[in-house]
């Protein structure tokens, strides 16, 4: 095998890096935003500090050894996965079960390490079976009745699951994994505009439905109007992030964790960076999420297969979407919709299974082109075969899907790809999304 091909077995070394260095960051800031908190609740101030590492060491476990399985071998078990998760998420429904935290019941006690939420676990399961779907129905992606329609049914399943347990938030995610992997698998862009806003008047009805969805939307635009009612969560963190100045207060010196703040270890832990660490460490961590996205699709883009690139556009999403919706509801840019800060916010089963899912990024990174922006070469070629040179790179595959009218390139339409694009209907960058991207460069 060529070195081009040995390169393409190392992981991506800056994509778990930065994973580390966000966890690690991470784990100082839930023991500094925990520890008021855990001392009244449990007599012990670093109850939740030492449940969140133990949590982190689980999900490295599985970082490590997803990274080392080809992904390949784990899409038989997508469907099998899916249907476990949404047992499991009935299952939490199941009075004397699930566990009841604030009105939701989302949980299982999980003993010594706290509690188990099987939605976090489906992140991971709907991502491996949504990119196994997409990719065995990828002739009929253009198709309402048999692409969009099915895709639309086996969303809302899942959502109804989730308005079930009160969990919003997640919802919203699920969404964004679905909807990424519908997309770069070859979903059409009118298809998405269709559903994307049958979703949102579905999410309207639910918010008016609901009471406290409904009160969090109607003090979104001045929280100060009601500071010790509705809004007195989102005034807390606003004031969290402006005592925080440049630098900060110091690690451990915040006032807001000391009860004024709810949630400040969980959802709300970005206004407790934001009071210790300033505007610098804010910026830091928004650079650190900006640069694992960068790398995350990266690797979608050098898959060797669409079930990679779908399963790495929904997985970088999933993670990236999820910091960015965190960090708008915390400096109330959105309505609060109860979403977690990956590897920040207080929650075993998210970071276990948000490790486990980067692990799958890199094993994905790993088995992909590896030299980014080209060169995808495949396994050895087969005994009694001639060398197989590395394959065009995606632009130059790309660029030879598109036509030429009247001395300026057009890109070709999808409807018409398979019969004015074979290069690019058959490379490994199959989806619209991204010849369209490599076409434009």
């Amino acid at each position: 095998m060529s070195s081009g091909a040995r390169t393409a077995r190392h992981p991506d070394r800056l994509l778990l890096f930065t994973t580390v260095l966000l966890c690690g960051a991470g784990l100082v800031m839930v023991t500094s935003a925990s520890v008021a908190f855990a001392y009244t609740q449990h007599q012990s101030a670093f109850y939740y500090a030492e449940r969140q590492g133990a949590w982190m060491l689980i999900g490295f476990a599985g970082l490590f050894l997803l990274g080392r399985i080809d992904y390949r071998r784990l899409r038989p078990l997508a469907p099998a996965a899916a249907i476990a998760a949404v047992i499991l998420m009935l299952l939490v429904l199941v009075p004397h079960l699930g566990v009841t935290v604030n009105g939701a019941r989302r949980w299982f006690d999980a003993g010594p390490l706290g509690s188990f939420q099987p939605s976090e676990l489906g992140k991971l399961a709907f991502a491996f079976f949504v990119a196994h779907w997409v990719d065995r129905n990828a002739g009929h992606l253009g198709d309402l009745r048999k692409g969009l329609a099915p895709f639309a049914a086996m969303l809302a399943g899942v959502l109804v699951l989730l308005m079930l347990e009160r969990d919003l938030g997640t919802s919203i995610v699920i969404v964004g994994i679905f909807l990424s992997a519908y997309w770069a698998g070859g979903g059409r862009f009118r298809h998405m505009v269709l559903l994307v806003a049958a979703l949102g008047l579905a999410f309207i009805v639910v918010t008016i439905l609901e009471p406290y969805r409904f009160a969090r939307l109607t003090n979104f635009k001045n929280p100060f109007a009601d500071p010790l009612g509705a809004g007195f969560q989102s005034t807390q963190a606003l004031y969290s992030l402006g005592s925080g100045g440049f630098f900060g207060v110091g690690i451990g010196h915040s006032v807001e964790k000391y009860g004024w703040l709810p949630e400040a270890h969980t959802d709300f832990i970005f206004a407790i960076i934001g009071e210790e660490t300033g505007l610098v460490g804010t910026t830091l961590v928004m650079a650190g999420f900006l640069f694992f996205a960068v790398r995350g699709y990266l690797a979608s883009l050098r898959a060797p297969d669409r079930f990679g690139v779908c399963l790495a556009a929904g997985i970088t999403t999933w993670v990236a979407f999820e910091a960015l919706m965190n960090m708008a509801t915390v400096t109330n840019t959105l309505p609060i919709a109860g979403v977690p800060l990956p590897f920040f916010s207080y929650g075993g089963t998210a970071v276990a299974t948000t490790l486990a899912a980067v692990g799958v990024l890199l094993s994905i990174a790993r088995f992909g082109a590896g030299t980014g922006f080209g060169a995808v070469e495949r396994a050895g070629p087969r005994s009694g075969s001639s060398p197989r040179p590395a394959s065009t790179s995606l632009r130059s595959t790309c660029a030879a899907s598109t036509e030429t009218q009247s001395g300026k390139t057009s890109r070709c339409r999808r409807s018409s790809r398979p019969r004015c694009a074979p290069a690019c209907a058959s490379s490994t960058a199959s989806s619209p999304m991204w010849c369209l991207v490599w076409a434009a460069t």
